[in-house]
């Protein structure tokens, strides 16, 4: 387990201290250097599947998010409850990085995109700042479905490696706000994110991508999305994949032959509808 997080993360940030698991009578909790276990020493957690997709029956869920907290949560932390997601939304998205190193690319996409069943959409993620106030529970799968999407608009996963180890290198034993871990992000991706960030974040509307097909032509707009967001997207049409970036305004593709079917890459955290346009 530690293995694939200093893969995807970096050194382990508290050698010196070393690694400890305790157990006890609560399902189980981070500390830095000591976590403390109580999922019966089964697989999933307390004997269910996060993602309901057979995924989470092969590991022990809290061993795994809760030593993700070594890195995001101990080793770089919040300066304000409001911002809890940074531990919370990257120790989600933890589980899915622990899945891929395991066992491949397509169980960990069944498994972060499974977790999209428990999001509420109730209040945004980021809470009331000065108020030692946290945001939604969202904050653990639509937190790891943002971040999951964004590895999907960087669409290099080199670059994402770099990203991740980068920001425990950088922030090593930092409390951070949720700006600084924005801009560097963006930074570091060369894409501006902020209306992604803003998106996910700060509301809790999920991008609804509205299309017609008629004949060779294929018509598409971003409904319940913040000004100015147009976040790129790869797209199947008629079997060939291509990458759009729909806005709020309606645009239009001519192709050489008609349009047959049309589909979303699942790995983007939005909605489609067919509809008039």
């Amino acid at each position: 387990m530690l293995e694939a997080f200093e893969h995807w993360f970096g050194k382990y940030p508290f050698y010196e201290d070393g690694y400890k698991l305790v157990t006890v009578s609560y399902p189980g909790m981070e500390h830095q250097s000591s976590v403390t276990y109580g999922n019966w020493f089964r697989n999933g957690y307390l004997a269910r599947d996060p993602c309901a997709c057979g995924v989470g029956f092969k590991f022990d869920f809290i061993i795994v998010h809760e030593s993700a907290h070594e890195w995001f949560g101990n080793n770089i932390s919040m300066k304000d409850a409001a911002d809890m997601w940074i531990h919370e939304g990257f120790a989600n998205y933890s589980e899915n990085l622990f899945v891929e190193y395991h066992f491949g690319k397509k169980e960990a996409e069944d498994y972060v995109i499974g977790t999209r069943r428990s999001i509420r959409n109730d209040t945004p993620i980021i809470g009331v700042y000065g108020t030692n106030r946290q945001g939604s529970g969202d904050m653990y799968p639509k937190g790891g479905n943002m971040l999951h999407t964004i590895r999907q608009i960087i669409n290099d996963d080199a670059r994402w490696l770099s990203i991740l180890r980068g920001l425990n290198a950088d922030f090593w034993h930092q409390t951070v706000t949720t700006q600084q871990i924005e801009s560097y992000i963006t930074k570091k991706a060369g894409v501006d994110l902020s209306k992604v960030f803003d998106q996910y974040l700060r509301t809790t509307n999920i991008p609804l991508l509205k299309y017609s097909m008629n004949g060779k032509t294929l018509s598409f707009k971003y409904e319940r999305v913040v000004p100015g967001f147009a976040m790129p997207i790869r797209v199947t049409i008629n079997g060939q994949e291509k990458v759009i970036t729909p806005t709020e305004a309606k645009q239009t593709l001519q192709f050489p032959e008609e349009i047959k079917t049309f589909e979303v890459n699942r790995n983007f955290y939005i909605e489609s509808e067919k509809s008039d346009l």
